[in-house]
């Protein structure tokens, strides 16, 4: 992948400039790469494009799919919007004494045992749900209310998906399972470091490029989830994980999405390959 440093323009596709004037601009670039390989390798990738953007420049662009194309740090008016409004979404903490949060909880547990009622907000039911103890509360502390709503959004958009993983269907399973529900949670923590999100200015190709995909759908982050969720799963299979290797494998996930995040022809969530995990 070649790097150049370009003037902020309005297109998104740039035509290849000759291959003289690129490897010159390369090199000035130099600063821009960081090297994760070696981290990627153990999760058995071929290297996750991990750039970082330098500083001091405003624009910089990458060689994708036979032609280079823009990564600036100067948002639109439209990315700014969401990405507001998104990491509002982040910085709200659970309050397990307001009303619509008390509401978004017998909202999971009716998107998730729809048949089965709830007996209280605070009961043992919800262990079989995958919290750590009878009050889910207490387990949103890393994720916020946002992990509340993913969950959530995972249940009722691709309910057939959700099921299967909360009841860990298919494959050969460890004996000692990853909570489900405490899982959700660390996903969603996962992810919000992943796109660095709450920067003033873009650091990493993944974060800009996420940027773009939230301004063509306002849900991406929690289609990511989705995807993160099902890419989670399918690793702790592949390697036939136990508990204790549940940051491992999430580690692994990361490596995954940002790979997928970083492919020729994926603009949208939805163009993503592990986006097919999901039903």
């Amino acid at each position: 992948m070649r790097v150049v440093r370009i003037s902020c323009v309005g297109t998104r596709h740039l035509s290849p400039p000759s291959s003289s004037a690129a490897h010159s601009d390369v090199s000035a670039s130099s600063a821009v790469l960081s090297n994760a390989d070696a981290e990627d390798a153990s999760c058995g990738g071929t290297g996750t494009p991990s750039l970082r953007i330098k500083k001091k420049l405003t624009c910089v662009c990458f060689y994708r799919k036979r032609a280079y194309e823009r990564i600036c740090s100067n948002m639109t008016p439209l990315q700014e919007e969401r990405l507001k409004r998104l990491t509002k979404r982040m910085n709200n903490c659970f309050d397990a004494s307001r009303a619509d949060h008390q509401d978004a909880l017998r909202a999971l547990w009716s998107a998730t045992y729809p048949e089965k009622k709830l007996e209280a907000l605070i009961s043992d039911q919800w262990k079989d749900m995958g919290w750590q103890g009878k009050d889910p509360s207490t387990d949103f502390r890393g994720g916020g209310f946002i992990s509340l709503e993913n969950l959530l959004f995972f249940a009722k958009t691709f309910p057939t998906s959700f099921q299967r993983l909360l009841k860990k269907q298919g494959g050969k399973r460890a004996a000692w399972e990853y909570p489900f529900a405490v899982a959700g949670v660390n996903i969603t923590f996962m992810i919000m470091q992943m796109l660095d999100l709450e920067a003033s200015k873009p650091r990493t190709f993944v974060r800009s490029v996420f940027l773009q995909m939230l301004s063509e759908n306002e849900w991406a982050f929690d289609l990511l989830y989705c995807v993160a969720f099902a890419v989670m799963d399918k690793q702790w299979l592949d390697r036939n994980a136990t508990y204790m290797e549940f940051n491992d494998v999430l580690r692994c996930t990361r490596a995954q999405l940002e790979r997928e995040l970083m492919m020729d022809d994926v603009f949208r969530i939805e163009d993503m390959p592990s986006f097919s995990l999901l039903s």
